[in-house]
């Protein structure tokens, strides 16, 4: 069973991209256009204050009829953040995103964020070992 230290490591940067929280949203959202990613990390310091998503976004902005340019990220992040472990196994990390219907978890070692799991990286880590299993029990049966 694979943990997310592991995820971490296959990454192809280990970069956790952030905003401070007087950014506005609609420098949020470039940030986020540009480096391609779907979430970014409120924090001062090194305290993470909240998360600022997609999701926040359609639900914060569009449909309340906010301005982005007008409106701080602050006033519209999430501010309740889930956060794993460099141990959490992704079994454990599945279990928390669908009960909670969360899409990105932070990664903290000992209180200093490490790094940010997405759904998509564990659904590619849970493809490969049951890839590697099946290529284990076909080699299995064959000889």
């Amino acid at each position: 069973m694979s943990t997310v230290a592991q995820i971490l490591l296959s990454k192809p940067s280990h970069a956790v991209h952030t905003v401070a929280p007087t950014a506005t949203v609609r420098e949020a959202i470039e940030q986020m256009a540009h480096r391609r990613i779907g979430a970014l990390l409120i924090v001062e310091g090194e305290r993470i204050l909240g998360i600022f998503t997609e999701r926040d976004y359609a639900r914060k902005i569009e449909v309340r009829g906010r301005t982005s340019a007008g409106t701080p990220i602050r006033d519209v992040m999430t501010a309740d953040v889930m956060f794993v472990t460099p141990a959490t196994t992704t079994q454990e990390c599945m279990a928390l995103m669908t009960d909670k219907r969360l899409r990105h978890l932070p990664v903290l070692d000992g209180g200093q964020l490490v790094g940010l799991v997405s759904i998509g990286d564990l659904v590619k880590e849970i493809i490969s070992e049951q890839q590697f299993v099946i290529a284990q029990l076909e080699s299995y049966i064959h000889s």
